[in-house]
């Protein structure tokens, strides 16, 4: 079988490259800071399409979408115009309904992250956006990808202090 092209460092870690463009910046050339929860956003959406379990299906096939339930964001270093960046997520937990996750935010050959991103998933049915179990095909495809250190999306992000 063939690895999908965003699957990058072996299992349980994800890496989507994007640029930095203007619109992205403020007047110094420096990444607004709510630019960097669209980054992650795009990158998990990515994820979800190279996992073979993308956002469409889910709502098509079954009704439901994920939703950010929790946020913790540490900024570290500003990213800045033109930069070449790569969004590297990683599994954290994974309950009946939720996923948490982290994803750094590192400019392109360097090892230390620009922004850290900590947050819990929530799935819900859009009809009602009542809590819902992860459909089973998606479930399988995040225990394939990664290796889960717990079961409670949301404690394991309130929780989470660490990098």
């Amino acid at each position: 079988m063939m690895q999908p092209q965003g699957l990058t460092n072996g299992a349980g870690r994800h890496c989507y490259r994007l640029r930095v463009y203007f619109e992205d910046t403020d007047a110094a050339g420096i990444v607004y800071h709510a630019r960097y929860l669209g980054f992650a956003e795009r990158a998990r959406t990515e994820l979800l399409r190279d996992l073979g379990v993308p956002h469409a299906e889910l709502l098509e096939q079954h009704g439901l979408m994920f939703v950010v339930r929790h946020v913790r964001v540490e900024y570290r270093s500003p990213a800045r115009l033109d930069d070449l960046l790569e969004v590297c997520t990683e599994p954290v937990a994974m309950g009946a309904a939720s996923v948490a996750l982290r994803q750094k935010l590192f400019r392109v050959k360097e090892d230390t992250p620009l922004t850290v991103v900590d947050l819990g998933l929530a799935v819900v049915r859009r009809a009602d956006q009542k809590p819902a179990r992860l459909p089973e095909r998606w479930r399988e495809a995040f225990l394939r990808w990664g290796q889960w250190k717990g079961k409670s999306a949301a404690r394991e992000v309130r929780t989470n202090e660490g990098v």
